[in-house]
């Protein structure tokens, strides 16, 4: 699985860039042919309390997933972002076995 984390308006360090890798590993339970991953890390300039924002692009055979959470962390926001991509990941092998049968 290819990995690119992309950090706007600031610079990642690498303990978040670990966290953020740790997290995306577990997906590979999930979908065993996960291709590619890209993550962009935003900052948004509001005086919103949640102002981090995640965005995480996942390629797998077929199609590409993606989901965008917004926190008051960045890791609080990428643990929302995996949650719904495992709802995404389960829905698509969902559809896969269905089409299969």
């Amino acid at each position: 699985m290819l990995l690119d984390i992309q950090a706007i308006r600031f610079t990642a360090d690498k303990k978040l860039k670990d966290f953020i890798e740790e997290k995306l590993e577990k997906l590979n339970k999930f979908h065993h042919k996960i291709i590619s991953v890209v993550v962009f890390l935003k900052l948004e300039n509001t005086g919103q309390i949640k102002d981090k924002i995640v965005e995480i692009k996942l390629n797998v055979p077929g199609s590409t997933l993606v989901a965008n959470a917004k926190d008051k962390t960045f890791e609080a926001a990428v643990d929302d972002a995996v949650e719904t991509l495992k709802r995404q990941i389960k829905r698509e092998n969902e559809k896969n076995q269905s089409a299969r049968q």
